[in-house]
């Protein structure tokens, strides 16, 4: 079942798409947008968690400046516009909605109160950034770009974290990298995966660099913890 939700946060309220899975209760996973908003591949990816037996929750990031952006992958204009929102957006606000997206999706009566935060891009820096800064059992970051800037609040780290990056990321360089990869190594409960060859969003459908051997081998790697995490 697919609806569309609200997301009554400390700073006002918030759409958010919801995607439930056939058997519930359920855990939940709060899905994160890239820079084109709540659009059809973080649908899609809702759609696939659902399928998995995950109420997946994504909501709108964007809803300070402009509430609703469904933007295309594909078009020149979309992209410029969803960069200007990337740029403006506000990281620390932005942390506490995923927050507040959390507790909400916690305590529906339809979830077991076990959640996931997973993010794709500007998703996955947020990811990041919930994860150290509050309270989830589980975290999946794929490609997030300038998390290599928040690496000092890694002590905060408390739940399971699964990372995806790409080689050959146009947005993070091998430097950040293998910063993330030193920095992260230290944890216990941090893994990441490196895909040899692959661009940023290999696993966006779609996607101009999509590869799907890459995007089966990290969603199983993903849906393996997931499960391990949270059911």
């Amino acid at each position: 079942m697919k609806d569309q939700i609200t997301i009554n946060g400390a700073d006002g309220a918030f759409g958010a798409y919801i995607a439930r899975p056939a058997g519930l209760p359920a855990p939940a996973v709060v899905v994160l947008q890239e820079l084109f908003g709540v659009n059809a591949d973080i649908r899609k990816h809702c759609d696939e968690l659902a399928e998995q037996g995950f109420i997946a929750v994504a909501p709108d990031l964007f809803w300070r400046q402009e509430p609703g952006v469904d933007l295309s992958v594909t078009s020149e204009p979309d992209w410029q516009h969803g960069l200007r929102l990337y740029q403006a957006y506000d990281r620390d606000v932005g942390a506490r909605d995923v927050k507040d997206t959390a507790d909400t999706a916690a305590k529906m009566p339809e979830c077991t109160g076990s959640i996931a935060v997973l993010g794709y891009c500007l998703g996955a820096l947020m990811t990041f950034l919930t994860a150290v800064r509050y309270r989830v059992d589980a975290a999946v970051a794929y490609h997030g770009a300038d998390t290599e800037k928040y690496l000092g609040e890694l002590g905060g780290l408390h739940a399971p974290l699964l990372m995806h990056l790409a080689e050959e990321d146009e947005f993070i360089p091998k430097s950040a990298q293998a910063e993330i990869k030193a920095a992260l190594a230290t944890r216990h409960n941090a893994t990441v995966y490196s895909y040899p060859g692959q661009r940023h969003a290999f696993s966006r459908h779609n996607g101009a660099h999509y590869n799907a051997a890459a995007a089966a081998l990290a969603n199983g790697r993903t849906r393996e913890f997931l499960n391990q995490q949270l059911q």
